[in-house]
């Protein structure tokens, strides 16, 4: 059997009661799981790697986050139609965004109240595919 990654998640965040709770317990499992994966520290919270975890405002904030990788703009509203037409609420329509100059996203809320985001960062080029990993399930898989 064969896993791949890095195809299709752009980057996920969480919300967090306790901030320096939550900043501390990551710390500790990031040194544990790969030291070589630092926790930033920015205005509005944390982030590592391609996870990002925010203060909970009350209870208006949907209940998760993640974004899927776009190849481009066509990629973006594509998303957000079929979202849409399957049910999905609408949180935020295809154009740019603050996050950078070429950040292109569409924000739609899932049945469950995720904020399920597809975004385009523009014109990149990938070193690979995918990871790909040769998993021997045997009797237990």
């Amino acid at each position: 059997m064969q896993f791949h990654r890095g195809r299709l998640l752009d980057h996920v965040e969480i919300h967090s009661n306790d901030m320096a709770a939550s900043e501390r317990f990551y710390r500790a499992v990031l040194a544990a799981v790969n030291p070589a994966i630092e926790v930033e520290v920015g205005d509005e919270g944390f982030f590592f790697d391609e996870v990002y975890v925010s203060p909970a405002k009350g209870g208006n904030l949907p209940k998760g986050h993640f974004a899927f990788q776009a190849f481009d703009k066509e990629t973006v509203h594509r998303f957000y139609d079929a979202g849409l037409a399957a049910g999905g609420r609408d949180n935020g329509a295809p154009g740019f965004r603050k996050y950078h100059s070429n950040y292109y996203a569409a924000f739609l809320l899932d049945p469950d109240g995720h904020n399920v985001e597809a975004v385009f960062h523009g014109p990149a080029e990938r070193s690979a595919e995918s990871v790909v990993w040769e998993v021997d399930m045997g009797e237990n898989g």
